[in-house]
């Protein structure tokens, strides 16, 4: 089965910390560019990070440059995002999702579940 499963979302403070995980099964995740978005419920989806296939290098949005880090374990089949200092418009769901090309990018070939993220005091 080809599938991206998300975890490592939860309840975290204000300037907490988060690791969220994103692991394929029935691919090869090396294969393609990666990506993590967000997306809160009646809100568009906000491309968060990406990084290439072989980790040379990293896009990140605006919002979230200097607070967060994606890097990728290859022979693992799972790629991560670090997320620091956490704000309250952090909150969302996150999701994973492989590029058809380079990224940033605009097309995609799988998604995860999604995985929640809610930063509150």
């Amino acid at each position: 089965q080809v599938q991206l499963v998300e975890s490592g979302g939860g309840l975290v403070q204000p300037g907490g910390s988060l690791r969220l995980s994103c692991t394929a099964s029935g691919f090869t995740l090396g294969y393609y560019a990666i990506g993590w978005f967000r997306q809160a419920p009646g809100k568009e989806r906000e491309g968060v990070s990406c990084i290439s296939r072989n980790s040379a290098s990293t896009y990140y949005a605006d919002s979230v440059k200097g607070r967060f880090t994606i890097s990728r374990d290859n022979a693992k089949n799972t790629m991560y995002l670090t997320m620091n200092n956490l704000k309250p418009e952090d909150t969302d769901v996150y999701y994973c999702a492989t590029l058809v090309g380079p990224c940033p990018g605009d097309e995609y070939d799988f998604w995860g579940q999604g995985t929640q993220v809610t930063v509150s005091s």
